[in-house]
């Protein structure tokens, strides 16, 4: 479907880009001919990631360990990337989420869901945003966010409160920064089982068959997502600005996901609270 070349000559960071998704989206750029930067706070597994993709396709990545949640390290980060060369495409794809009942969080379980996927994505967006403007450089921010913006969620409340605070800062940047050459998108995907979210957000005792209630009664593939989020920060996208584009085969359509969670018992609530202290 894409032209072998079309991401050449664009220097993209992947935020969390070792693992799940950021990982699928990382190979596949790097697939349609761009340069590399992965970030996370695991450095092993981004190493392993890099020296994957590198030993499969070649190319240029760089892995990075950076901790989004301190400003003062984005920031050390973004100085070391723009002494080689600049970015052309920030991907805002690092966040956290688990599903609790919302009386229950304390404020450091908010901030823990808050610190990566607000703050840090503000972080990311303000540092590159900053240097391609002092430079008069073109560039595209992507942000990966949540059909909770539109339905809101019942249970991952903190994730859906700060997914929807980074639509806005899409929309607002689209505006503020587009006369600038600097466009700002976003994907709301659906269902694309990882080990990290899968773990967190479908527990042992939740319902198994909710894939089934999709209209399309099946899961994303990465491979599709990445081939979205690669049209969008492309050249060929070029007119897309300030939008979120929604990549659930429907799901929203029906409900927000969490609905089964409204018939869990103390017990089972218990039980996973207890499951998630040892994470």
């Amino acid at each position: 479907m894409f032209e072998k070349g079309l991401l050449a000559k664009k220097r993209i960071l992947v935020t969390g880009g070792g693992s799940g998704l950021g990982a699928a989206m990382s190979r596949r750029f790097a697939e349609l001919g761009a340069d590399l930067v992965i970030c996370g706070r695991r450095f092993d597994v981004l190493q392993a990631t890099a020296a994957k993709i590198r030993d499969d396709l070649g190319g240029e990545i760089d892995a990075i360990r950076c901790d989004i949640r301190e400003g003062a390290d984005v920031e050390a980060m973004m100085e070391a990337i723009w002494r080689h060369a600049p970015l052309d495409v920030l991907v805002n794809n690092a966040g956290a989420t688990f599903i609790a009942r919302t009386e229950r969080l304390s404020f450091r379980a908010a901030d823990a869901i808050l610190a990566p996927t607000l703050h840090g994505t503000m972080y990311c967006t303000l540092a590159a945003g900053r240097r391609w403007i002092e430079a008069s450089h073109h560039g595209v921010v992507l942000s990966i966010l949540s059909t909770s913006t539109i339905t809101g969620r019942a249970f991952t409340v903190p994730s859906a409160m700060a997914k929807s605070a980074v639509l806005a800062m899409t929309k607002s940047l689209a505006v503020e920064w587009g006369p600038k050459g600097i466009r700002t998108v976003a994907i709301a995907p659906g269902a694309f089982p990882t080990a990290g979210a899968t773990g967190q957000l479908r527990p042992e005792g939740r319902e198994q068959n909710w894939a089934l209630r999709n209209p399309l009664l099946r899961f994303g593939e990465h491979r599709e997502l990445a081939d979205l989020a690669s049209f969008l920060v492309s050249d060929a996208a070029g007119y897309i600005n300030g939008e979120m584009v929604v990549q659930d085969g429907g799901a929203h359509l029906r409900g927000s996901g969490a609905e089964d969670l409204l018939d869990w018992s103390e017990a089972q609530w218990e039980s996973h609270r207890r499951t998630r202290s040892k994470d």
